[in-house]
């Protein structure tokens, strides 16, 4: 089956070299940051996000995973504990699209009095239903409500992006 890519490798490795730039920019003053990767591709682009920030910021990261059911999240776990308490975390998915799965991720850090949350995607489609505003976009695409986004990742690699 032909694949129409949205996003190639190259172009993927730009985007987020462009959005790790935004952060640095977004958190001026920050020492440390917690980078929240959402279990399975957003993950691979947190540690990709957490890597670009080493490499042209002072700025220290720590990066947790966040699992959970997409379909029905009721429970939703993280890699490990944390105290969210007073500092900036960046929650990360590969596609945003009806914002249910990043609405949800936001529980176990709503316990807590975190400084500023922010949100970072890949790509973003249109179709809201749940009120998440990714504060970083790779490419954001307007899309009918049958069309589906895939993130192709490879181990640390995010090697493409296609619309079915």
């Amino acid at each position: 089956m032909e694949r129409n890519y949205i996003l190639s490798e190259e172009v993927a490795q730009r985007k987020m070299l462009r959005m790790a730039y935004e952060i640095i920019e977004n958190n001026y003053g920050e020492t440390e940051i917690l980078i929240a990767g959402i279990r399975e591709n957003g993950s691979v682009i947190a540690r990709n996000i957490c890597q670009l920030l080493k490499e042209i910021s002072s700025i220290q990261t720590q990066m947790i995973t966040i699992s959970l059911d997409k379909k029905v999240p009721k429970e939703i776990t993280l890699s490990e504990a944390v105290n969210p308490e007073n500092r900036t975390i960046i929650l990360v998915d590969d596609v945003s699209n009806s914002g249910r799965t990043l609405m949800y991720s936001l529980k176990p850090f709503l316990a807590y009095y975190p400084k500023k949350i922010q949100v970072l995607v890949l790509v973003e489609r249109t179709h809201k239903i749940y009120p998440v505003k990714p504060d970083y976009v790779g490419l954001s695409v307007a899309t009918t409500l049958q069309e589906h986004i895939y993130v192709e990742v490879s181990g640390d690699r995010v090697k493409g992006a296609w619309l079915e």
